[in-house]
């Protein structure tokens, strides 16, 4: 095997203890390992590395107090003390591997080491296996601390008040007694903090990530909508236009043909630009000639064109609107275009006068139409996000603004919209 190459087999149990829940209570099965490319030793197995020397530095400090026991040319009993310790704190270096069947094997050779009076504290390493149980397997959760704390003590300093250790222990019981309870309950109290908190990091990570996603998703849907809706309500009027006039006025009907060729066109080159964008924003390396600049309110005369042809006069007032920040222009762009779709959908033929101002600070909107009486939304449009009147309220509260929208009383409907920013060109 080459130095500094991890063998085939021991990679996959790391990263099982590491990243992949599995039950604690079984041995690994370590016969289907799949073949996987040797790898230098990483960080990922430093804790391992530092569990081996935790390991070997408990084994170094009480074999100093144990073998200091040992009857002078007694070499059984050192050869058997002297496993025993090494059963006890050797164990300790795959820990976060094996959580449960490390600690029995300590806690067991504790018990025995206690018997015997080999080691003069036995739980200290029981104790430390116990806050890895604690810290790595869910499925006890429904044991109290008191209980862990309390029967491990139990065991341990009881079977040392039973064997050699007995003068020693019936001393003061009461003290190492609490000490034990102490240092176990403790032990398992810690871990089990330690792995709340993480649980609830983790979750907190999650529902974040489940929250970006779920604004993606709303800003795709309402850019879509904002791009589709437009264009097939003009092409829905026009379609209708055409069915009405192709017996009777065939030219009629070419030309609304004509339109609804040429909107479509815009709307089908548009999505296209608005997927660049969105494809972009996940590749490391887009395609720069599906790029374009993004629809701004030097485009509200396409739109006036595009409302004339369903029927809609549109009167553009358009003032001091240079050096906007650019994603409040195309919140107010998408604004006004909503407005107008729902006058062509709701209202037209009408006309509509449509009101984009730049203060010190802030654009408005008001989009106005003297369409046939008041028009009452269905209440799934008002509360479905990225959608209709419900998109442009969302839109306005991204920038902190105000928005309203409603019937006016001489008739028609109205929209009104103010978007802050910073005077430096940043929007708030």
């Amino acid at each position: 095997m080459r130095r500094g190459v991890v063998p085939r087999g021991y990679r996959r149990r790391v990263h099982d203890a590491y990243d992949r829940p599995r039950s604690p209570w079984r041995w690994p099965i370590t016969g289907a390992v799949r073949r996987r490319p040797p790898f230098p030793l990483g960080r990922r197995h430093r804790p391992v590395v530092l569990d081996g020397l935790f390991a070997a530095g408990y084994v170094a400090l009480f074999s100093v107090s144990t073998f200091e026991r040992v009857p002078d040319g007694d070499a059984g009993t050192a050869v058997a003390w002297g496993l025993l310790l090494a059963g006890m704190g050797l164990p300790l270096a795959v820990r976060r591997l094996w959580p449960v069947p490390v600690f029995g094997v300590v806690l067991v050779l504790g018990v025995v080491s206690a018997l015997l009076d080999a080691v003069r504290d036995p739980f200290a390493g029981a104790a430390f296996a116990l806050y890895t149980v604690a810290l790595t397997v869910p499925g006890v959760r429904w044991v109290s601390t008191r209980t862990i704390g309390l029967v491990s003590a139990v065991v341990i300093i009881g079977s040392a008040m039973a064997g050699p250790a007995a003068g020693f222990v019936r001393g003061f019981p009461y003290p190492v007694l609490l000490f034990g309870a102490t240092l176990m309950g403790g032990s398992w109290t810690i871990g089990r903090a330690v792995r709340e908190r993480r649980t609830y990091v983790a979750r907190t990570a999650e529902d974040a990530a489940r929250r970006a996603v779920t604004d993606e998703r709303l800003r795709i849907a309402r850019e879509l909508h904002d791009v589709v809706a437009h264009s097939m309500t003009l092409i829905t009027v026009k379609a209708g236009i055409a069915d009405h006039v192709a017996d009777q006025h065939p030219q009629e009907a070419r030309a609304a043909l004509r339109e609804i060729e040429s909107v479509s066109r815009g709307a089908l080159t548009e999505m296209r630009h608005m997927l660049g964008v969105l494809r972009a924003e996940t590749v490391a390396e887009p395609d720069r000639d599906d790029l374009h600049p993004a629809p701004g309110l030097a485009r509200l005369p396409e739109l006036a064109e595009g409302a004339a042809v369903a029927g809609v006069r549109v009167e553009l007032d358009v003032r001091d609107v240079e050096g906007l920040p650019e994603g409040l222009e195309l919140s107010a762009y998408r604004i006004v275009q909503e407005a107008l779709t729902n006058v062509v959908r709701h209202a037209a033929p009408a006309r509509c006068r449509v009101v984009v101002r730049g203060s010190r600070g802030a654009v408005r909107i008001e989009v106005t139409d003297d369409g046939p009486g008041a028009r009452v939304l269905p209440a799934a449009a008002e509360s479905a996000p990225g959608h209709g009147l419900a998109g442009m309220r969302e839109r306005v509260a991204m920038y902190g603004g105000e928005f309203a929208a409603g019937p006016r009383p001489e008739g028609g409907f109205a929209v009104s919209a103010r978007l802050p920013y910073e005077s430096g060109g940043r929007a708030l």
